[in-house]
């Protein structure tokens, strides 16, 4: 990483960036018009995943903080449509490679236009493939920055598009300084990410930037309605009274790791606890077949698609968060659940060094050993698991709320509109 480049920070604590000390870059609009923000993304709704959440709550803080901003995205079908501050292109499905993946179409010249016409400040990419094409051509058209956010580990997810491991990070390794030299600047949510793409020779400038979580959504439970609504929760899945739940939020998938959650279960052998895996993919086949090949079928529950507006809902009912993934960028559920009230119980990853303060908010383990060890200690000690309960709760308001996520990626803008703000000066100054 060169020097300079890099904002070496602790994954729940943004850079901080003073926005009333930001300048306006030279433009030939009026000044007082709001920055204009292009947001471009191949994932967005109805998919539910962390790069959705992530260009969800960044959308709401812009707009908060002043900004008018739209979004650049991929159509469920061939057909290109645009909704309030929207625009879909044409896709065709993808989902032979990755689960709900699509592929933009190259027609879509009418978005095109619009959005010239708009003449967007700076355009922030939040997707490498089918979108990224799109802002690249914005932004080199009307020559302004292109923010990129690097959201997904690619060579964790080797199993889908190659037989070797060494091999696939190769080719992750080309791709990314390929797709990211031609961008101003690059947020990253943790250090990890930052020193991944140092190491791959991506030498453009990286900003640490945690995406912010918005705190109002993820609470523990408060009204007795709340409290109701917990237990009803439990019991629509059969769990009894006086156990224990374990919960991971997470979408099914092999590069999750919950085959090795089942495996702790399995050597904990606690027969007071519940494992609930809220969410759905394409790998819950094999989870559902390890569990009862594991004899622990009884004590697993899958609970399928939930709607991203009931979330919040499924984390109140837990006790614990558990996890195993090491592909995470970021870890924004594990967050969640800490803005919840939830203790961590996850596997040790060097992403989640700022989020699990050890035997603090909770705990990484390394082994079915470590993993009962810290298990026991949480569900028997109810004094202690209430103090990391309110401990994770507070450390989640006060290290990741969505504001200074907003405020920091904007002044990630400023700063690449004012390295090129000399390079428009000088094109100006070109006779015609």
């Amino acid at each position: 990483m060169r020097s300079g480049d890099a904002v070496d920070r602790t994954e729940c604590e943004p850079r901080r960036v003073n926005v009333n000390k930001m300048h306006p870059a030279p433009s030939t609009t009026a000044p007082e018009r709001p920055l204009r923000v292009l947001l471009t993304t191949d994932w967005w709704e109805p998919v539910v995943n962390g790069v959705v959440a992530s260009v969800q709550t960044l959308r709401r803080e812009l707009l908060a903080l002043g900004c008018d901003v739209r979004v650049l995205t991929l159509s469920q079908g061939i057909r290109a449509r645009n909704e309030k501050g929207v625009y879909r292109i044409g896709s065709v499905s993808a989902s032979m490679v990755y689960d709900r993946a699509r592929i933009g179409m190259p027609s879509g010249r009418r978005v095109l236009r619009e959005i010239l016409q708009w003449q967007p400040d700076v355009v922030h990419s939040q997707a490498e493939f089918s979108t990224f094409m799109w802002a690249r051509r914005i932004a080199r058209t009307l020559s302004v920055p292109l923010v990129h956010t690097y959201h997904t580990i690619y060579e964790d997810y080797t199993h889908y598009y190659s037989p070797s491991r060494s091999m696939g990070r190769k080719v992750v390794e080309s791709f990314s300084r390929r797709v990211l030299s031609k961008t101003d600047a690059v947020v990253v949510p943790t250090t990890k990410v930052a020193r991944l793409l140092s190491g791959y020779g991506v030498h453009r400038p990286l900003h640490v930037i945690p995406t912010g979580l918005d705190l109002d959504r993820f609470r523990p439970a408060r009204s007795p309605e709340e409290h109701a609504d917990a237990r009803a929760l439990r019991a629509s899945l059969g769990i009894e009274p006086g156990q224990q739940v374990l919960l991971s939020v997470s979408r099914l998938a092999k590069e999750k790791n919950l085959d090795e959650v089942l495996e702790m279960m399995t050597v904990a052998d606690r027969a007071d606890t519940m494992l609930v895996l809220v969410g759905e993919g394409p790998y819950r086949a094999e989870l559902e077949a390890r569990a009862t090949a594991l004899g622990i079928a009884d004590r697993v529950r899958f609970t399928g698609v939930v709607a991203p507006a009931d979330i919040p809902r499924w984390y109140r009912m837990g006790d614990v968060f558990v996890g195993a993934s090491l592909s995470e960028t970021q870890g924004l559920t594990f967050i969640e659940a800490m803005a919840s009230g939830l203790p961590l119980l996850v596997r040790r990853d060097p992403s989640l060094a700022s989020v699990v303060v050890e035997g603090v908010t909770g705990w990484q383990f390394e082994g079915p050993a470590q993993f009962t060890a810290r298990l026991t200690s949480l569900l028997d000690d109810p004094r202690g698991r209430e103090q990391m309960s309110r401990a994770a709760l507070e450390r989640a308001r006060t290290t990741c709320g969505a504001q200074e996520f907003g405020r920091s990626v904007l002044g990630v803008y400023q700063q690449a509109r004012e390295r090129r703000a000399p390079l428009m000066l000088r094109r100006e100054a070109v006779p015609a």
